[in-house]
């Protein structure tokens, strides 16, 4: 597959990849992983298939879900539904139809949520029973966020040698303010007038990282297990001014 925006890369190259003397045709799509990729990077039919997958999963939870009460359907949507919701999803999370995707797999859930919360029909000599909601799941949006900031800690306070890619430069030490809040683990943020650039996992995460240890101390101290219990509590505290940075 040739990852190239120019027409003709594709033409330039067709015919001469080999593989023992034997030629091998262009691909609009290869799957890495799980993940497929397409040539214009825009992860459309990757995100077509596992939405399909989902969808189709719920469909049978509506099947059982009778059968279930709403802890047993709850158990059983994270078990067998979120998780292609949520494969791969640092992958795609920054590309150019990044909000399209995620649009459609939050409406899956939706799908899924409607069924866990609906009410269990009472018996019939007792009195209707009240609705009474579960507990609320974290949006996948959520998900996504701890998962990345992890990922981050992972490359910038660790040094997790296959992240390393990932690494930023420290920010130089500025004042605070009462708007804008500093610290010593802050990252400096790669700078670009490019929309899709600004997108970029790196882009993206290194302005949650520089929002979250202002908010945060001691990020150096902290094991994985502990940073993300600590990004899931400030990111439940923060939803709004999160979003402002990030979209």
């Amino acid at each position: 597959m040739v990852v190239s925006r120019s027409p003709a890369a594709g033409p330039a190259v067709e015919g001469r990849l080999r593989f023992g003397g034997v030629p091998h045709p262009l691909q609009e799509a290869v799957k890495v992983l799980g993940v497929e990729v397409e040539r214009e990077l825009r992860f459309d039919g990757h995100i077509k298939h596992i939405a399909k997958k989902a969808s189709h999963r719920v469909s049978a939870l509506r099947r059982v879900a009778s059968f279930l009460d709403r802890g047993g359907k709850l158990l059983l949507y994270k078990a067998q539904i979120r998780l292609y919701l949520e494969y791969a999803a640092l992958s795609w999370m920054s590309c150019s139809c990044a909000a399209s995707h995620t649009r459609r797999l939050d409406s899956i859930q939706r799908r899924a949520l409607r069924l866990v919360d609906a009410a269990d029909p009472p018996d019939p000599p007792d009195p209707p029973a009240l609705f009474e909601p579960v507990s609320p799941l974290d949006s996948l949006e959520h998900r996504r966020d701890v998962a990345a900031l992890v990922v981050f800690h992972k490359a910038q306070v660790q040094g997790v040698l296959h992240l390393a890619g990932l690494r930023q430069p420290p920010r130089v030490a500025t004042r605070s303010t009462r708007t804008v809040l500093t610290s010593g683990d802050a990252v400096e943020v790669p700078r670009s007038r490019a929309s899709q650039h600004q997108r970029t996992f790196v882009g993206r995460v290194s302005r949650m990282w520089n929002i979250f240890t202002a908010a945060v101390p001691h990020i150096q101290e902290m094991n994985t297990q502990s940073v993300k219990l600590a990004v899931n509590r400030w990111r439940l505290l923060k939803p709004t001014p999160l979003r402002l940075v990030i979209l």
